[in-house]
């Protein structure tokens, strides 16, 4: 997402990222990767559970329970247009770009 900020920009979307992380550790994530977009904490799961991405996922044989990552394409007026479920890093910024180009 940090490298696709200017053509973003362009196209009149913002770019937030979300984590359970807690804030101060947000700040020594973004100071080493230099996102220059916001990053909120949802560091009780609140945002999550009502996005449906906080559960159970499979890291290598081990079920854990945390964060799907996961990408929305939200409107002017708050309506979400369009989800990715399990989406790599990869991948978000290709397809948004095919969304918005839709």
């Amino acid at each position: 997402m940090r490298d696709a900020l200017p053509e973003l920009k362009q196209v009149g979307v913002a770019a937030l990222g979300i984590s359970p992380d807690m804030p101060e550790q947000q700040k020594q994530f973004d100071a080493k990767h230099n996102f220059g977009f916001p990053l909120l904490s949802d560091s009780d799961h609140q945002v999550a559970k009502a996005y449906n991405v906080w559960g159970q996922k499979n890291m290598y044989g081990k079920i854990t329970e945390g964060i799907i990552r996961s990408a929305f394409l939200v409107d002017a007026k708050g309506r979400i247009e369009k989800t990715w479920y399990k989406i790599s890093p990869t991948d978000t910024v290709p397809e948004l770009m095919r969304a918005l180009a839709g």
